[in-house]
C-alpha cells in the first residue's frame, strides 16, 4: 500500500511539476461551494495517466509558449472524464504541450467536478469554473504575453460538454456567481475545440453517465434542453473545430453531427473532422489512422488568423 501511495505522490508531482506554473481560479472565497471535509483524489496509472477526482480548489495549469514561437493565441483546456474524474495528462498537460508547438500559451483546467457535499448547486459549479478561467486568463493576459481577444477553450468528451456549455452561455448569468454579478470582463470564448464531445443530454443522445454526474438521476426537461448543447447554438457561438469517431460506443458520433448542423444553421463557422475509427478517448493519439487530428487543428487555427503573430 504505501509503495502505491508513494508512486501516486511522484506521478502527481511529476504531472505538477510539467506545468510552468499553477494558479488558483480565485482569489477569495469559492462561489457556489460548501465547507466540506472532501479531500481531493489523485491516482497514477499504471501507463503513467494521471486521474484527479473530489476537485474542492479548481485551477489553471499554465503552460507558456516559447518565446520565438508565441503568436498572443491562448486555450483553456477541459479534460474529459464523465463529470467523475479528469483525464489531466492525455487530455490536459499532452494537449497543452502540443499547443505550445503552435505558438499557442495553453491552460489546463481543473475543474470543479459535480458533487452535492461540497456544492450549493452541482450543475452550475463546473460552468462557474470554466467561466471564471476564460475572464482570469484575459485579465492577466499582459502577464502571459496574449491578445485577450484570442483566447478560445477546448474540451473533451464531458470536459467538450462543459467548453460547449461555455461558449453557449456567455449572455447567461449562472446563479452562485461572484458577489451576485457578473465580471465586466468576457466569459465568451474566441473559439472552440470539441474532441469527440457530450453535447447533447437527450435521451437518445446523452452519455448516461455525464448527465447523471450533473444533472442527477431526474433531471426536469427544461434542464435537459438547457444542457443540450446543439438546442442552444445561436449566431453568437464561437467558430467550431469539431473531432469525432464513427465507432465512438461511449459517446455516439451524433452528437457531433447535431451540432455541427446546428453551427450550420445558425451561420457559425464550422470544421468538422470524422474518422471511421478511433474508439472513445483517444486523446492527441487516434492509432487506427496515420492522420493526426491536431495538425488539421493547427491548419484551421492558422486559417482564421490564430496563429499570426
Amino acid at each position: 500500500m504505501k509503495a502505491f501511495v508513494l508512486t501516486a505522490l511522484l506521478g502527481f508531482f511529476a504531472h505538477a511539476m510539467s506545468a510552468q506554473s499553477i494558479v488558483s481560479l480565485y482569489s477569495g472565497t469559492i462561489p457556489n461551494s460548501i465547507a466540506t471535509n472532501l479531500q481531493e483524489s489523485t491516482i497514477t496509472l499504471a501507463n503513467g495517466g494521471v486521474r484527479v477526482s473530489n476537485v474542492v480548489q479548481p485551477t489553471l495549469q499554465v503552460f507558456r509558449a516559447p518565446k520565438e514561437k508565441a503568436n498572443g493565441t491562448a486555450v483553456i483546456i477541459c479534460p474529459g472524464g464523465g463529470y467523475v474524474r479528469l483525464s489531466m495528462d492525455h487530455e490536459g498537460t499532452d494537449v497543452a504541450k502540443r499547443l505550445n508547438d503552435m505558438g499557442v500559451t495553453a491552460f489546463v483546467l481543473k475543474y470543479r467536478l459535480p458533487n452535492d457535499q461540497s456544492q450549493v448547486d452541482k450543475t452550475t459549479a463546473p460552468l462557474l469554473d470554466a467561466q471564471q478561467a476564460l475572464r482570469l486568463v484575459r485579465q492577466r493576459a499582459a502577464e502571459y504575453g496574449i491578445n485577450p481577444n484570442r483566447v478560445g477553450i477546448m474540451g473533451f468528451s464531458a470536459g467538450g460538454h462543459l467548453a460547449a456549455t461555455a461558449g453557449n452561455a456567455a449572455r447567461r448569468v449562472v446563479p452562485g456567481n461572484i458577489a451576485g454579478t457578473v465580471s465586466a470582463t468576457s466569459a465568451r470564448p474566441d473559439f472552440q475545440i470539441l474532441l469527440y464531445p457530450v453535447i447533447s443530454f437527450t435521451d437518445s443522445l446523452a452519455h448516461a453517465g455525464s448527465r447523471k454526474s450533473l444533472l442527477g438521476d431526474a433531471p426536469t426537461a427544461d434542464q435537459i434542453r438547457l444542457y443540450s448543447n446543439e438546442q442552444q447554438v445561436t449566431s453568437q457561438t464561437p467558430p467550431t473545430f469539431l473531432v469525432h469517431a464513427a465507432d465512438d460506443k461511449t459517446v455516439k458520433v451524433q452528437n457531433s453531427l447535431r451540432f455541427y448542423e446546428a453551427c450550420l444553421r445558425a451561420g457559425v463557422p464550422v470544421e468538422m473532422h470524422l474518422y471511421p475509427k478511433g474508439g472513445h478517448g483517444f486523446g492527441m493519439n487516434n492509432k487506427t489512422t496515420k492522420d493526426n487530428w491536431t495538425d488539421r487543428l493547427q491548419n484551421w487555427l492558422d486559417a482564421n488568423g490564430w496563429l499570426v503573430k
